[in-house]
């Protein structure tokens, strides 16, 4: 009798326990990124050159901004480079997720430190540190923009912009990582490979109701100059065909330095540089060749969120 009151005892109480731990909102993909620059016009005008020329607008030269739009609500913003550089020019990243307000009850179920930002009382961005110093950030659901095309009252077919299918970034400690993006935000292994088959240098960590993932750079030399880290720190625009990315950049008047190539994930890819030598790698969605180290673990981006 004592024995079957204090299983219910037990039970009841892990149930209850179980009842008030917040449930993790939808994690769904890469909203923006931040990237420091030392000349913002000269960036911003470099990133429009690289996605979508064809999105600027009249007005937006008038009141120029830090921040441009890629399509696929994404965005990137631009910010002075201090005069103590970074080690990375990669600032933030953001995600995006269904419930600013219950990733605020999660996060602190969890125990983890974060910043609420609120407009007219609504909180409207969360922002925070990975175990490494990474800031990241959370942002709430938007209706998607109506495209520059349009608001210029401009018809036709346009080239579609690319968007932000990763971003990457130099990683010391990969198990306090884990812990972080997998245990407690619950991202999931995509993908993960090296430059030689029993190595692993590169970690995919994709968002966990999402396409879209980071790349943890690893085994990166303690002193590497600022062009490695400019590599290693670095986003990625997905592309439906690499060949066809390039001969729009060549149109476009972008210099390439570098020729595409499959990477050992199977994926074409091409990298360019943004003036501050911060590395921007086209990528095509989805392997056309074989794949090194690990298969894929998740699904693929694609051209539509």
């Amino acid at each position: 009798m004592r024995l079957t009151l204090l299983l219910a005892i037990l039970l009841c109480c892990s149930t209850s326990a179980s009842s008030d731990t917040p449930k993790r909102p939808r994690i769904l993909g890469i909203a923006a990124v931040t990237i420091l620059t030392s000349d913002i016009p000269g960036a911003r005008a470099y990133y429009r050159q690289i996605t979508d020329p064809s999105r600027s607008c009249n007005w937006c030269e008038d009141i120029p901004s830090s921040t441009i739009s890629l399509g696929h609500s994404q965005t990137v913003t631009f910010k002075q480079l201090p005069s103590q550089p970074p080690s990375s020019l990669l600032e933030e990243v953001t995600f995006r997720t269904d419930s600013l307000d219950q990733l605020a009850k999660f996060l602190r179920g969890n125990r983890v430190d974060f910043r609420e930002q609120k407009y007219n009382g609504q909180l409207w961005r969360i922002s925070l540190l990975d175990p490494e110093g990474h800031a990241i950030a959370f942002a709430g659901i938007v209706k998607p923009l109506t495209s520059m095309a349009d608001l210029n009252g401009s018809s036709g077919a346009q080239i579609a912009s690319p968007k932000i299918i990763h971003a990457g970034f130099v990683v010391r400690d990969r198990n306090a990582e884990d812990h972080f993006y997998q245990d407690i935000l619950g991202f999931r292994m995509y993908w993960h490979g090296g430059m030689k088959d029993d190595q692993t240098d590169w970690v995919d960590m994709q968002v966990p109701d999402g396409t879209d993932w980071i790349e943890y750079m690893l085994h990166v030399p303690a002193n590497a100059d600022h062009h490695t880290l400019g590599v290693m720190n670095h986003i990625a625009l997905g592309v439906p065909d690499v060949h066809a990315a390039q001969k729009q950049l060549l149109e476009r008047g972008v210099k390439l330095t570098e020729e595409p190539k499959i990477g050992r994930d199977g994926k074409w890819q091409l990298n360019v540089y943004d003036p501050d030598d911060t590395r921007v790698e086209f990528m095509e969605f989805t392997p056309v060749g074989s794949t090194c180290c690990s298969e894929f673990n998740g699904p693929h981006p694609g051209p539509h969120p």
